[in-house]
């Protein structure tokens, strides 16, 4: 499969999994915000593409107004773009989600992204008052109604999720166009061809398993965005891994905390716990980690964007209870050495 005519791009995501001290103990919740805010500084510093946060709202996971964090950072840097991943868009408001990514994208100077997404963790439903049995009603309507918004024209919509709008003027308005915005897909063809009838980019969020798998979605999207008229569109893909010096330290780092977070979110997720021997084909070649020394991630990145004919990816670093210094090395190689050598393999 041959990548489409868009730049490569190659960035970090963040969930904001509680980090630890020096005696494994969890820092605070505001700690951690703010040891996030460093980690994004730097990654702007060592010449990362893209730095997101994905929403979450538990005690694991604390990042629960991404955008405040992120407005923060834009403050601070001055090239890296800045973006959720992923804004829970069925638990949340369109108008809102518009008003604070397109606020976001001023303050930046149009650096502002967003990845929207139905919500594979559903803590948010719950929290501001959604029926899981409107689950796909709430994502289909709200999607419909972003991308409506993103025309940067006044808005006239009905649906049965929120009050209508009757040619609307929804601000702030935008600079140069509408920001990037991107749908989250985890494995259902039905949202591939969501995103490619409203005319979003396709983040591919794969966190287990062959990549290779997630091909056809790839092409259903090129031919699904043909049929519905919208033009061409990037593909993205989102994976967790750990970059550090060797592939025994990347390891011996990321195995003990992988498994008691999978261990943890399989009592509501239904996630296998993985086993050594599991954990081994996952960072291997054929599998959906990317854990080790800088060559090794960097020649998976390129081995598996060039077989998704994708030009987007971002790695997922962080797990819970590992220690900022240690996720501040994982940005700083990811920069300076996996960035590089991505470019190099793909030229």
């Amino acid at each position: 499969m041959t990548t489409a005519q868009f730049p490569v791009v190659l960035g970090l995501d963040t969930f904001g999994d509680v980090t630890h001290d020096a005696g494994d103990r969890p820092l605070s919740h505001a700690q951690t915000i703010r040891n996030v805010v460093e980690q994004g500084v730097l990654a702007d510093q060592v010449g990362v593409d893209f730095f997101g946060i994905g929403e979450h709202h538990t005690d694991d996971f604390p990042l629960s107004a991404g955008d405040v964090v992120l407005g923060a950072i834009a403050a601070r840097t001055t090239r890296i773009h800045l973006g959720s991943a992923v804004t829970v868009l069925s638990s949340d408001d369109p108008v809102r989600v518009f008003q604070r990514y397109s606020t976001l994208n001023a303050v930046s100077g149009g650096r502002a992204e967003v990845i929207l997404g139905r919500g594979s963790s559903i803590d948010s439903f719950p929290l501001f008052g959604y029926d899981l049995a409107d689950y796909e009603e709430l994502f289909e309507e709200k999607a419909q109604l972003f991308a409506e918004l993103r025309k940067g024209e006044p808005v006239s919509w009905h649906g049965a999720t929120r009050a209508p709008l009757r040619n609307q003027d929804v601000v702030p308005h935008t600079e140069s166009g509408p920001f990037p915005a991107w749908i989250g897909v985890g494995g259902s063809p039905q949202s591939v061809i969501r995103a490619a009838r409203y005319g979003f980019s396709l983040m591919l969020a794969i966190i287990g398993g062959p990549p290779a798998r997630f091909g056809p979605f790839s092409e259903l999207f090129h031919r699904a965005l043909a049929k519905f008229g919208q033009t061409a569109q990037p593909v993205g893909v989102h994976s967790p891994g750990h970059v550090a010096g060797t592939d025994e330290k990347a390891r011996e780092e990321f195995w003990p905390r992988y498994l008691e977070v999978i261990r943890h979110v399989s009592k509501t997720r239904g996630f296998a716990i993985p086993t050594k021997e599991s954990f081994g084909n996952e960072v291997g070649p054929h599998g959906a980690l990317y854990v080790g020394s800088p060559e090794t991630v960097a020649q998976k990145i390129a081995a598996n964007l060039t077989a998704l004919g994708a030009t987007r990816f971002d790695l997922k670093y962080g797990m819970g209870g590992l220690p900022h210094e240690a996720l501040m090395a994982n940005i700083e190689l990811y920069g300076t050495q996996v960035i590089p050598r991505v470019r190099e393999l793909l030229t």
